[in-house]
């Protein structure tokens, strides 16, 4: 699995940053551009993922993994954000409400 560091997140990646956190986690606070599709929709919604490589995000790195491990096993190019969310606002990055 293709891992990222919070860091190199906030460095800049051309690629789409899908937020697998749930609605009420979401509108909570997320990293600025990320696009919500919660982990228990992703099923139902994989038309929505992008075409391309793109990051996937959660709280801390959990969900984000398991949710990357499932996709690369069905050939999408996606990479975990290690640290997640938490990590992001606990070191003061601006966070979009």
């Amino acid at each position: 699995m293709k891992s990222i560091t919070i860091d190199d997140l906030r460095a800049g990646r051309d690629a789409p940053l899908i937020d697998v956190r749930e609605d009420h986690e979401f509108a909570a606070g997320r990293v600025p551009g990320a696009i919500s599709i919660p982990m228990s929709q992703l099923g139902e919604r994989l038309s929505e993922l992008p075409d391309g490589a793109f990051d996937v995000i959660c709280q801390a790195g959990g969900r984000s993994a398991q949710v990357v491990t499932a996709l690369e096993a069905r050939g999408y190019d996606a990479t975990n954000v290690e640290g997640g969310t938490g990590e992001w606002a606990g070191r003061g990055f601006e966070l979009e409400r």
